[in-house]
């Protein structure tokens, strides 16, 4: 139950499905004196219970939601010409400060389309379009604003009061099929490192709430309702290995869809605050012995970056953040998302593991410049000042390249090892004790390298010579060799 005033439903159904299963009659009424026998047939029902009061308390939630909840339809130009069709659902809220109206949706659901191509739906069959469009790719919301006044609109709920096991409504247009509702509960918190393909490979900003309430294809932009009608989350995802629903669904918890809303409102788009560092995506057991942790808690640092408040802080590299400003870290997605949500100019507290010690951090964080390029992965954007780095660096005649998943089931035979690939090598030579040939570098100077950039920066850094860990596959076997990089192409293996 919330720690709010109690609603009769989630009680009464508790009880009424407990008492069911234990089949107490006395709860009901018993039905033995409950109806009467007339030419062997039953002339009266059981008397009404608590899953009838319980029916009606969802009937009225729905309508009094219904009514602000919309079905979208999009258009844009195909990447090969023709037009794309998308479809989603959304819900109608009023600012606070404006009292204007707008819908709330993903951003998926409108990307590339213009605002006279969008339509929205409303309860009573009406159409009509937005006037303007504001989005933010990192948390895949949109805001739709709207002329109309005169339209039911709900209210935003708190979704850190909700604990897992709490009743949820989602609602929407699955499959086209508006005002659809469907029931169910909030299964987890805190879903993240989610991969939600082509349309959400720019979300950034993951802390999904997960439910088992239906939810498919036409929901997304809808809103998740909880017993008291607040919406509580904006229904984006699920995990389907047929398209369809599992009983696995995300949607963006309220109160980080709430704040990106506003900034979007006021600004126009989110200002994030930034670090300034390079996390470990890959921090495992192996790491926290290293560093004489007892388990794999918190951020690795595994770079800092020159002038960013990082580095004014003084973060270092094998640092682990185990807070950021009175939160647990859990691991750095967690971080990563805290950090871009954090007001700008704001001084943090947090709390380092360095050398077998934990000390405290302050550090006052400032926004992140603006990238030119559309697209940020997720260990970049709210931690590196360039976060499009190039492909190809040439350096002293070694010529490397992003290692993508592709290249390394061809170079390493499996997936997701990370590194850059040597493409081309100085004086290359088969001598196994030598930089080769599609060797793959993991590490240079005992600092990760998993892009050029990073190889190109730790190389200027360093003076003649430079320990490098390679990985190295040969008749199908893989294994990783210490290789002394000179800059003057003179090569040594230990």
């Amino acid at each position: 139950m919330e720690h709010q005033k109690p609603i009769f439903l989630g009680t009464a159904m508790g009880i009424g499905l407990l008492v069911v299963a234990l089949g107490i009659p006395a709860f009901f009424g018993d039905p033995a004196r409950a109806q009467t026998q007339s030419s062997g047939r039953v002339r009266d029902v059981l008397p009404r219970g608590v899953l009838d009061d319980a029916g009606e308390q969802l009937a009225r939630i729905s309508a009094a939601v219904q009514s602000s909840v919309v079905h979208i339809e999009s258009k844009r130009e195909g990447r090969n010409g023709g037009t794309v069709e998308e479809t989603g659902s959304g819900i109608i809220m009023r600012s606070s400060r404006t009292s204007k109206l707008f819908v709330v949706t993903n951003r998926h659901v409108v990307l590339g389309s213009t605002p006279k191509r969008i339509q929205i739906k409303l309860n009573d069959g009406q159409i009509t379009h937005p006037t303007e469009v504001i989005e933010d790719s990192q948390t895949d919301v949109a805001v739709l604003l709207l002329t109309e006044t005169n339209l039911g609109s709900s209210a935003w709920g708190d979704s850190d009061n909700l604990d897992i096991g709490h009743m949820v409504l989602a609602m929407g247009s699955p499959f086209g099929l508006s005002q659809s509702v469907t029931l169910g509960i909030i299964s987890a918190k805190g879903r993240r490192s989610l991969i939600l393909g082509e349309k959400g490979e720019d979300v950034i900003n993951q802390d999904f709430l997960q439910t088992d309430a239906a939810i498919n294809p036409g929901n997304s932009g809808g809103p998740l309702i909880d017993l008291q009608g607040r919406v509580i989350g904006i229904n984006t995802a699920i995990a389907s290995q047929g398209g369809g629903n599992e009983g696995i669904g995300f949607s963006i918890p309220s109160n980080l869809c709430r704040q990106v809303v506003d900034q979007l409102l006021e600004h126009g788009r989110v200002q994030r605050a930034f670090l300034g560092v390079r996390l470990d995506e890959e921090f495992d057991d192996t790491a926290a012995r290293r560093l004489k942790l007892n388990r794999v808690q918190g951020a690795r640092v595994v770079q800092v970056y020159g002038d960013t408040p990082a580095e004014t802080a003084g973060l270092q590299i094998d640092d682990v953040i185990l807070t950021f400003d009175g939160q647990r870290i859990e691991d750095q997605s967690h971080l990563i998302h805290l950090v871009s949500l954090t007001p700008v100019n704001k001084t943090v507290r947090m709390e380092v593991y360095r050398e077998g010690a934990k000390v405290t951090v302050d550090v006052r964080l400032s926004e992140r410049k603006p990238s030119s390029s559309s697209s940020l992965d997720k260990s970049s954007s709210p931690f590196q000042p360039h976060a499009n780095p190039e492909r190809r660096v040439q350096l002293s005649g070694l010529s490397v390249v992003t290692l993508d998943d592709s290249l390394s089931v061809q170079v390493s035979g499996r997936p997701g090892v990370r590194g850059v690939l040597v493409t081309c090598c100085p004086d290359n030579t088969d001598h196994p004790d030598m930089l080769r040939l599609y060797d793959i570098i993991e590490e240079a100077g005992r600092q990760p390298v998993r892009e050029p950039a990073d190889l190109e920066q730790i190389l200027s850094e360093a003076s003649d010579s430079l320990l490098l860990k390679v990985r190295r596959s040969e008749n199908g076997v893989s294994e990783t060799r210490l290789v002394l990089w000179s800059n003057s192409a003179t090569q040594a293996a230990k």
